[in-house]
């Protein structure tokens, strides 16, 4: 693959440079999630919800064939791309500023959980300080930042939504790891960085939007220093999931539309990608198979037994049912007066849904958002 970027990609780049500019404006300096959403331009979020939904809408499960599937695929980095420039503010008001799932222990409070899921991941890849390190699908950085912080690496987050870009950035600054951390444009299937750039690599929860996880991951492959470590937690069907099985299908299809997925793979596939790109495999596992007291998808499932803390009463009950109905009803009269752009409660909607077929495809033992595979680049 080559380093060099093309007439072609510049172009591209430019293009969604002007959109960034023209649906964003200056909201990434924003403090983040609503005071965000009302500083879009109104025609240019309708033009993103427009593009994005397009691949999904009037596209049911039972419906679904191998060419629908293919024809997302084949559009992945708009999909990808238009997918953050809805959903970003939203994860950022519902979520945090590291985008990804987590095991939860007793007691735990929700961000400690995120962020030693982050420190595990960073344990498992070996990185230490003073390590070029590169972090695959970066969001807003939250992750790049805290692994940062905890092993005094430099991380270069690499991302294809120039708004992620900007917040990721000005979180730096902000946190004073300028230094440390460097953000930047770019098509993760085709790195404009030369051969043997990483001491390590990692990626969390982000190459599932890749078109080919063989593709993304000989990618990784060649960036990557001969001894150097990649590690990933995967979004992936178990080998439980059955594409013939209509329920199965609907919960994939629902966590593909509210999650910006064009096409999820199976357990199998990603094992198998990770021997075709080259890498020794370390080890892998999948952290969300344990029967947890304290399930990976509690944040999301509107259980109120899961309560620990008064922390968690703003995450629990948001995801109820009846919550989601004020806080949707809510984004509805906020769009008809104008306060945010039409498109944000569609989006909130999806994400909605997808949250409940998260919830199904664990319970079901379908899904994984955490599929932990370690490999290494052989010395030679």
């Amino acid at each position: 693959m080559s380093s060099t970027t093309s007439n072609l990609e510049r172009q591209d780049r430019s293009r969604d440079a002007a959109f960034n500019k023209a649906l964003h404006g200056n909201s990434s300096k924003a403090t983040g999630g609503v005071a965000a959403m009302m500083k879009k331009n109104r025609a240019a979020q309708q033009e993103a919800s427009n593009e994005y939904f397009k691949h999904f809408e009037n596209k049911a499960a039972k419906d679904e064939t191998a060419e629908t599937r293919e024809a997302r695929t084949a559009e992945y980095a708009t999909l990808t791309r238009h997918y953050y420039n809805l959903a970003t503010d939203l994860y950022e008001y519902g979520w945090g500023q590291s985008f990804h799932f987590c095991k939860f222990s007793y007691g735990e409070a929700f961000y400690q959980a995120i962020a030693r899921h982050e420190h595990y991941l960073a344990h498992c890849i070996g990185i230490k300080e003073g390590m070029k390190v590169l972090d695959v699908g970066c969001g807003v950085g939250g992750p790049a930042r805290e692994i940062a912080k905890f092993t005094g690496c430099h991380v270069t987050g690499l991302n294809n939504n120039d708004y992620q870009i900007e917040r990721a950035t000005v979180y730096a600054q902000k946190e004073k790891l300028a230094d440390q951390l460097a953000f930047v444009k770019g098509d993760f299937m085709q790195m404009d960085f030369p051969d043997n750039s990483f001491d390590a690599v990692y990626a969390i929860e982000a190459t599932c939007h890749a078109p080919s996880l063989e593709g993304i991951y000989s990618e990784i492959f060649r960036v990557l220093k001969p001894g150097g470590v990649f590690g990933v937690y995967e979004w992936l069907m178990t080998d439980e999931y059955d594409n013939d099985n209509l329920h199965h299908r609907e919960i994939r299809l629902g966590i593909e539309q509210g999650d910006g997925i064009s096409n999820m793979c199976k357990v199998s596939e990603g094992l198998a990608a990770m021997d075709a790109a080259g890498f020794q495999m370390i080890m892998h596992k999948d952290l969300a198979a344990s029967d947890d007291d304290l399930p990976w998808y509690w944040p999301i499932s509107g259980q109120l037994g899961y309560i620990q803390s008064v922390g968690d009463i703003f995450n629990i009950v948001r995801m109820t049912k009846w919550g989601r109905a004020i806080m949707h009803n809510l984004a509805g009269a906020m769009e008809k007066i104008g306060v945010i752009p039409v498109g944000t409660k569609k989006t909130a909607d999806s994400l909605a849904h997808a949250a409940d077929c998260l919830v199904a495809g664990g319970r079901e033992h379908l899904f994984t958002p955490m599929y932990l595979m370690v490999g290494k680049k052989p010395e030679n």
